[in-house]
């Protein structure tokens, strides 16, 4: 079959559409034809190498996956070949008090298809069969694929970890990412009001095209300053940002006094310095979230099914040109997934 690999660390050029071997389902496990993947932010994280996290190489990535059933391993029932189905990219190696308690995304032994072990940017992929849901068939593989990881990682970190209530106010810092423009959506379907920061007019406007309350182009105007007026200084309830370094201090004087500052991502640098007076005088909780468990994913392909919520796709693009697209995410061309089809 044909993969997009990489067989060293490096940028978009390390990559390769090559020939490697077909997988196998093993016990427990589908084998599913790809029809569709979506790039993400890990994707980039991975190939750059991430430190501590040793892979067989070559590896491939790719979360977010859907596609038809192939064949079944040992002791897999109920699933016949051909059968349309998406992908919970996250599974468990190990039995301990998370997964007894269905935390399996806290657990030590929690696992990524596409970081820690090989996934969709492929013709073929392996999968726990405990983890597919099936695609109904009006729904199209790309647009299928296009929301999986970051709906299931923003539902997990407004719902769950911020708890986000009716009424609050939410700031999401950055309109063009997958997890911010789901966030966008699940912070108005809780019945928030939604502040966007957005990098310029274009993705403000498609901000305000989700459901967003007020963008604020930060190309035209100071957004730390925006936010305070539009607030009338008060700041929001809830901050999400996944920006990192370049925004987290301002993030800071964003939130409102007992707020919450949620964080799922760094894609401008993982180190930043905190004043943290700001965090023990005015009560703010930062607070890391990750992925999410089987019955969150099952709650967000639903709400993604029944069009509660709405994939955003930018463009499809060939396995083959996998190289030139992670390129584009990278300059942050895009608003919506990039979703690549083998």
């Amino acid at each position: 079959m044909k993969a997009l690999c990489f067989h060293e660390y490096g940028g978009p050029e390390v990559l390769r559409c090559e020939d490697v071997p077909d997988p196998v389902a093993g016990p427990g496990e589908v084998l599913l034809n790809v029809k569709a993947c979506s790039i993400n932010h890990l994707d980039v994280w991975v190939r750059r190498g991430i430190p501590g996290l040793k892979l067989e190489l070559p590896h491939w990535g790719g979360s977010d996956i859907a596609g038809t059933i192939r064949e079944s391993g040992h002791g897999v029932t109920g699933w016949e070949p051909g059968r349309r189905v998406v992908v919970d990219p996250g599974f468990n190696t190990m039995e301990d008090e998370f997964t007894r308690r269905g935390e399996d995304s806290l657990s030590p032994g929690y696992k990524i298809l596409g970081e820690h072990v090989r996934g969709g940017f492929a013709e073929l992929i392996a999968v726990p069969a405990a983890n597919i849901v099936p695609l109904p068939d009006e729904i199209d593989f790309p647009t299928a694929a296009a929301p999986l990881l970051v709906t299931l990682t923003a539902w997990r970190m407004l719902i769950h970890r911020a708890r986000l209530r009716a009424g609050e106010t939410v700031l999401v810092v950055g309109a063009g990412g997958g997890v911010n423009s789901m966030a966008v959506q699940i912070a108005k379907l809780a019945g928030a009001t939604v502040y966007v920061v957005a990098g310029n007019a274009k993705k403000a406007s498609a901000a305000m095209e989700l459901g967003a309350d007020f963008a604020i182009d930060r190309s035209r105007t100071d957004w730390g300053r925006e936010l305070a007026r539009l607030t009338g200084k008060r700041g929001v309830d809830v901050v999400v940002d996944n920006v990192g370094s370049a925004t987290i201090g301002i993030s800071m004087k964003a939130v409102a006094r007992g707020g919450r500052i949620v964080i799922v991502g760094n894609t401008s640098g993982p180190m930043a310095e905190i004043d943290i007076r700001y965090i023990f005088s005015r009560q703010i909780s930062l607070i890391g979230s990750t992925m999410g468990t089987h019955e969150n994913f099952r709650t967000i392909v639903s709400l993604l099914h029944s069009g509660r919520l709405r994939p955003l796709v930018d463009r499809v693009m060939p396995l083959r040109d996998g190289a030139r697209a992670m390129a584009m995410l990278e300059r942050g061309e895009q608003f919506g997934k990039i979703v690549l089809a083998p």
